[in-house]
């Protein structure tokens, strides 16, 4: 149960909300996109207990299904390869929606994922700054595409690349340095209303 005196959102209503929208989901998955250290992961558990729903990760079903980390796919088969397997992966998986599912920075990026989210999902672009996503991914050390003299010269190509495609997302939440519960319940708020459903009004929503 939140913590309405921190979050100013009553649990009756955060559940009706979430009830609202697994009824108008049906079989739909809710899909995070976004770069890499935009907190899909992050975000998106949260996003996941708010609306009841089970969480996955495309990026740990990945390593698991190939027994294989991110980095080592890359190296020892290359990017197409490893779009492809991607691909495939995400596809089995919103076969078995309603879930929330968290892809990886490219996976959206692909013409035949990106058809399986529009039809089998509601896709939510987690959008973020350039200096926000370097603070974050500064932390991690197991993203093959930033290995190299030049990881913000990087990550400015890939948003110059992939944000065009990332804009076609169902709905845009701007992720920033904020609690990553504050940005949950803006991205419930988002799909609620994009569904037509059950919303949550004035001060419950407020932040």
């Amino acid at each position: 149960m939140m913590n309405t005196t921190e979050d100013q959102v009553e649990h009756t209503d955060v559940s009706e909300t979430a009830r609202s929208i697994r009824e108008r989901l049906g079989h739909k998955s809710i899909v995070l996109i976004g770069l890499m250290g935009a907190g899909k992961s992050t975000v998106g558990k949260k996003l996941a207990a708010l609306v009841e729903l089970p969480f996955f990760d495309a990026d740990h079903e990945i390593e698991k299904v190939s027994t294989m980390t991110i980095p080592e796919l890359f190296e020892a088969y290359g990017e197409a390869e490893f779009r492809d397997l991607e691909r495939r992966v995400i596809a089995r998986m919103l076969e078995d929606g309603p879930i929330v599912l968290a892809t990886g920075g490219g996976a959206y990026m692909n013409d035949q994922t990106r058809r399986a989210i529009a039809s089998e999902g509601v896709s939510l672009w987690l959008k973020a700054e350039l200096d926000v996503l370097m603070q974050r991914v500064a932390r991690k050390q197991n993203r093959p595409l930033l290995k190299n003299d030049n990881p913000r010269g990087v990550m400015e190509r890939l948003m110059t690349e992939r944000y065009p495609i990332y804009a076609r997302a169902d709905l845009t939440i701007n992720s920033r340095e904020e609690k990553k519960e504050i940005i949950a319940l803006e991205a419930m708020q988002a799909i609620a209303e994009h569904l037509g459903g059950v919303v949550m009004t004035g001060e419950e929503k407020s932040k």
